[in-house]
C-alpha cells in the first residue's frame, strides 16, 4: 500500500500525482470558462494548444525523475482537462481527501481509480456534500491547516468561489490537532487581476520559512498582515496583480531548497536564487493561462 504523508508544502518530495494534458478536449467556448484567465485566452484567440502543454508536462515530469520522484498520473478521459489534479483531491497527514469540486468536473476523480487502490481505504475520506472545497485552497504548514475560502452572500453568483467555511469547519474536526485559518478571498468571474481563484493562487509558503503572497487576494488587510507578522516581513516575496495573475505564487517545492518555476517569473527567480534555494526553471506559461500552474497541476501523496 502507499503510505501518504504530507505535513507541509516543502518536505521532500517522494511521491505526487501529476495532471495530464492529454486528449485535453477542445477549446472551450467562453460560457463554459470555470476562470477569468481562461476567459481572457478564449476571447483573445490565445487559449493554449494541447501539444504546448502536453510539453510543458513533460518539462516537469524530467524534474521528478531528476530528483526521484514517484509519480502517479491520473487514467486518460477522452475530451476533458485533466491537468489541475490538485483541485479534486489533497492529503492532510495520513489522510486522501476528496474534493467537492464543480459537478461538471466530478468524473475526473472517477480517473483516480488506480491510486486509490493503493491506498487503505480507511484513509480515504469524503467530506459532506454541503462542504465545497478544492485542494488549491488547502495549504498545510506544519500545526497550521490554512484554509481560503469565501462567505459572502453572494456565494453561488460567483463561479470562482470554490471553498466554504463548511468545509473548513469540517477539516478542523478531522484535525483537532491542528490549528485551522482561513482566509477571505477576493473573487472576480471576469478579471484575473481582481481574482484568487485559490489560496494558492495569492500565497504559498516555502522552506526556509520563506513564503510568497500578493496582498490583493485578500479581501481583508488584517489576513494579509498577519502572514507578514508570521513570516517576517523580510521572508516575504510579494506579487503583483500582474505577476499573481501569471500565477508566480504557484511554484511547487521539491524540497525545502529546491522549488520548480515557470522560467519567465524573472523577479521571484532572482529573489528565489537569493535567497538559497535551487529554482529548477520550466516552461509552463500555455498552462498559465488557464488560471493555474505548478501546485494546481501537482498532488503530493508523500513527503518525508
Amino acid at each position: 500500500m502507499l503510505a501518504l504523508k504530507v505535513n507541509n508544502e516543502y518536505a521532500r518530495l517522494r511521491a505526487v500525482l501529476f495532471g495530464t494534458a492529454q486528449s485535453n478536449g477542445p477549446i472551450p467556448i467562453d460560457e463554459n470558462c470555470y476562470d477569468p484567465s481562461s476567459l481572457t485566452h478564449v476571447l483573445a484567440g490565445t487559449y493554449p494548444t494541447e501539444s504546448d502543454m502536453q510539453n510543458e508536462m513533460s518539462s516537469v515530469m524530467a524534474v521528478f525523475h531528476k530528483y526521484d520522484v514517484s509519480v502517479f498520473r491520473p487514467s486518460l478521459i477522452e475530451n476533458c482537462n485533466q491537468i489541475f489534479a490538485r483541485d479534486i483531491a489533497f492529503v492532510i497527514d495520513n489522510k486522501f481527501i476528496k474534493s467537492n469540486i464543480l459537478p461538471d468536473r466530478a468524473n475526473e476523480y472517477q480517473a483516480l481509480g488506480t491510486l486509490l487502490a493503493e491506498i487503505n481505504s480507511e484513509h480515504i475520506i469524503e467530506l459532506p456534500e454541503d462542504c465545497h472545497v478544492e485542494g488549491g485552497d488547502v495549504i498545510l504548514c506544519d500545526d497550521y491547516i490554512f484554509i481560503g475560502v469565501y462567505s459572502g452572500s453572494d456565494y453561488s453568483d460567483y463561479i470562482t468561489a470554490r471553498t466554504n467555511l463548511n468545509a473548513a469547519k469540517a477539516i478542523q474536526k478531522l484535525f483537532p490537532q491542528k490549528i485551522v485559518k482561513t482566509f477571505e478571498l477576493r473573487k472576480s468571474n471576469s478579471n484575473p487581476l481582481e481574482n484568487a481563484l485559490h489560496l494558492d493562487c495569492c500565497f504559498q509558503p516555502l522552506g526556509y520559512g520563506k513564503a510568497l503572497v500578493h496582498d490583493r487576494g485578500f479581501l481583508s488587510d488584517e489576513d494579509y498582515d498577519w502572514l507578514l507578522s508570521f513570516f517576517g516581513k523580510e521572508n516575504v516575496f510579494v506579487a503583483t496583480a500582474k505577476e499573481m495573475s501569471q500565477m508566480n505564487c504557484n511554484v511547487f517545492s521539491i524540497s525545502e531548497n529546491v522549488v520548480i518555476s515557470e522560467q519567465n517569473f524573472t523577479r521571484l527567480n532572482t529573489w528565489l536564487v537569493a535567497n538559497g534555494f535551487t529554482v529548477e526553471e520550466v516552461p509552463y506559461a500555455e498552462i498559465s493561462k488557464q488560471g493555474g500552474l505548478l501546485r494546481c497541476s501537482t498532488l503530493p501523496l508523500n513527503r518525508d
